[in-house]
């Protein structure tokens, strides 16, 4: 063990450990889940540290040497080096102090090893006059989540366009499937089963426009406003040269705030992002629900499509396989939704200049970016590339449904048409059947008015337009 001394006093630190007394106290505070910040706010952390030295060596007031040195040691962060260094919980107090303290006592030391000092003695680079230089935990930690989280956004959209693109291309080949439609779970008029899969590929396509919509709003940043706002130790060319160096790091077009006081205050946008992949989850999860219900049987159920079988689905039931990917995909929504929830709790909390609990934002943000964007993956390729449709079950209730009365409104109205639904019902027999026996159309009127693929498009069948 090091002894190392911060501004309460003495703190023993692991000797090899490149955090120092800071980290250490954190650690010891918060034991409280045993996990650890997302990767990617690691590497966005990392990122903006590495900004700040740039920026501060080009604004003249932190020396190059030290400056390239501080740089070097983000760049092994960001490329997944020393990640294990980052080792306080999530669930920690101080708006993110602990990390940002924690980042910087890291690069701090892998900076004075390059420059050819010893760990814990933090010469001739110093976690807060260099390393910190011109920030505060307040405006980096705001920033490093939205840099984060819109780095994570960039890779959900592909993913939701590629089931997109799996449920359109179900569309088209379901496109001539007959089917009922169902209200209430209670028969209605026909529809097609590639109109149904239409209307999922649809309404993702409209989920991931509102996160793309989202994830414009949380590319403005604060950094810059440093500990409530005002820029206080920070050049006044600082925060334009940090949004211009962080775009060119991450590769992403970030902008000004316009107001770093709002940027650190309010993390709406944050709450905005978050509820975009709400809402998502609610879109997934009916979705799901359907294929469970569609699928469902294979004997007893109504078994109008069959999803891939991709794993035994019982212990003790032979041969039974259960609809595992989209179950997995309900409990993926469901978590989501208890993330957006803490979140938006989380950001209601914020007090005057600061909302102290971005790290549990930070957390529950980025998880649910991630557990989407895999849970959407597999499902695409392990369960809607491979649904097939069981067009003859899917005839058969079609033909047999309640629903065909509606059809017949047009012609001997709605009341006439309740009473033919009704018998053909009590006594098990057709409805074309009954409207015959009780002579309102004629068999061939009744074989154009009753025609179910007529009535999956607008008009009224039987009747020229």
């Amino acid at each position: 063990m090091r002894t190392e001394t911060d501004s309460l006093g003495p703190v023993e630190v692991p000797d090899d450990a490149l955090w120092g007394a800071q980290t250490q106290r954190a650690i010891a505070n918060f034991p409280i889940s045993g996990l650890r910040q997302h990767r990617v706010y690691l590497w966005a952390t990392a990122l903006v540290k590495h900004a700040a030295a740039q920026v501060n060596v080009a604004l003249g007031l932190l020396e190059p040497e030290l400056g390239e040195a501080i740089a070097a040691a983000a760049a092994q962060i960001m490329h997944g080096q020393h990640l294990d260094q980052f080792a306080v919980d999530p669930f920690q107090a101080g708006a993110g102090t602990s990390h940002n303290m924690n980042a910087n006592e890291v690069l701090a030391n892998l900076a004075n090893e390059r420059l050819g000092g010893r760990r814990g003695e933090y010469r001739p680079v110093h976690p807060n006059d260099h390393v910190n230089m011109a920030q505060s935990t307040n405006d980096v930690i705001p920033t490093v989540i939205r840099v984060a989280a819109a780095t994570q956004v960039v890779t959900l959209l592909p993913v939701l366009d590629d089931l997109a693109e799996a449920l359109e291309a179900k569309a088209e080949a379901f496109d001539g499937v007959l089917k009922s439609g169902r209200t209430h779970l209670q028969d209605a008029v026909p529809v097609r089963l590639g109109q149904e899969f239409g209307a999922y590929a649809r309404a993702v396509r409209l989920d991931a426009e509102r996160i793309s919509r989202a994830a414009d709003g949380i590319r403005r940043l604060g950094i810059g406003g440093t500990a409530a706002g005002t820029g206080l130790n920070s050049h006044p060319d600082y925060h334009a040269a940090m949004v211009e160096a962080i775009s060119s790091l991450s590769g992403i077009p970030f902008r000004s705030s316009g107001n770093l006081f709002e940027s650190m205050q309010s993390t709406a946008d944050l709450v905005d992002l978050s509820a975009a992949l709400r809402t998502l989850a609610t879109t997934l999860i009916r979705i799901a629900n359907d294929l469970r219900l569609l699928s469902s049987g294979p004997t007893t159920g109504l078994a109008e499509i069959s999803l891939p079988a991709v794993q035994p689905g019982s212990s003790i039931m032979p041969g039974k396989v259960n609809p595992v990917m989209a179950e997995m995909l309900n409990m993926t929504c469901f978590h989501v939704i208890g993330n957006d929830t803490a979140l938006m709790m989380a950001a209601q909390a914020g007090q005057l200049e600061l909302n102290v609990m971005m790290p549990i934002m930070a957390y529950n943000l980025l998880q649910s970016l991630e557990v989407l964007t895999n849970a959407v993956r597999v499902f695409t390729e392990r369960c809607v590339e491979g649904i097939t449709a069981n067009a003859e079950r899917c005839q058969e209730y079609a033909e047999r449904s309640m629903g065909l009365a509606t059809a017949l409104n047009a012609y001997i109205g709605y009341g006439a048409a309740a009473k033919v639904a009704q018998e053909a019902l009590a006594r098990g027999v057709s409805l074309r059947q009954v409207a015959l026996e009780k002579g309102y159309l004629s068999a061939e009127q009744l074989d154009e008015v009753l025609d179910a693929v007529a009535m999956t498009e607008p008009g009224i069948p039987g009747r020229e337009e």
